[in-house]
Parts: structure tokens; C-alpha cells; sequence
């Protein structure tokens, strides 16, 4: 099967030329590259497990979960969830230092609700 791009307009469906998006897609891989670089194993780690947790839970994340769960210090942990927040791409603190959004997901309301297929309901962010 080929690689196709193709746009609702009105009622019809029609096909993008490749080379209209060809050239956006590997700008795109290139941003996500740069954006990435500064995250390590333990960075990835917690951002995983916030975001499969985060529907489980179905609220905010503590550092002090994140550490237990993972077995990372908590303070290494506090470290790590700041270092992703201030990178703006991957999560977001409350107050309280607990973790409301984490891409793809968020526990505050959006228009966008989600109902994964386990039956948890959370919003995409």
C-alpha cells in the first residue's frame, strides 16, 4: 500500500500531491528530534508511565507515586517531572507540584474527551 494524504473538502475526499507534504513530514521529524535530544531513559520512563497512569487514576499524578511506583528517589523523580514541564512539550504541574497534563492526555476538562477501550474517560490534550 502507498504512503496517501487526503482532505475532506465539503463531501468529497481527495488526494494531496506528495510533494505538498513529503518535504512537512521530515521538517516535522527533524522539530521532534531537536525538541527530544535532552530526554534520557529516566526521562521517558516517567513520561510514560504518567501518561498510562494518568487514565487509571483518573486524577493528578504526585512525584511521590511516580517515584514509588518507578523506584526513582523522590527527589530525582521532582527533578526529572521539572526538566520535562520546563521543556513545555510533555507535561504540566499543578500547584501542588502533581502532574494535570501529560501528552497526550489531561485530567482538566477539554472540548476533546476520551473514553479509552478499557473504559477510562479522560481528555486528550
Amino acid at each position: 500500500m502507498q504512503n496517501k494524504l487526503m482532505a475532506g473538502v465539503w463531501r468529497l475526499m481527495v488526494g494531496v500531491p506528495p510533494f505538498l507534504w513529503e518535504k512537512q513530514i521530515e521538517r516535522a521529524k527533524h522539530k521532534v528530534n531537536q525538541s527530544t535530544r535532552f530526554m534520557s531513559r529516566e526521562h521517558r520512563l516517567v513520561h510514560h508511565f504518567v501518561v498510562r497512569e494518568m487514565p487509571r487514576v483518573g486524577g493528578p499524578i504526585s512525584a511521590e507515586m511516580v517515584a514509588r511506583e518507578l523506584d526513582i528517589p523522590l527527589e530525582r523523580t521532582r527533578e526529572l517531572l521539572q526538566e520535562l514541564e520546563e521543556h513545555l512539550t510533555f507535561l504540566v504541574k499543578n500547584s501542588h507540584g502533581e502532574v494535570i497534563w501529560a501528552y497526550p492526555v489531561t485530567v482538566e476538562k477539554t472540548p476533546h474527551a476520551i473514553t479509552f477501550g478499557s473504559g477510562e474517560q479522560l481528555y486528550a490534550a
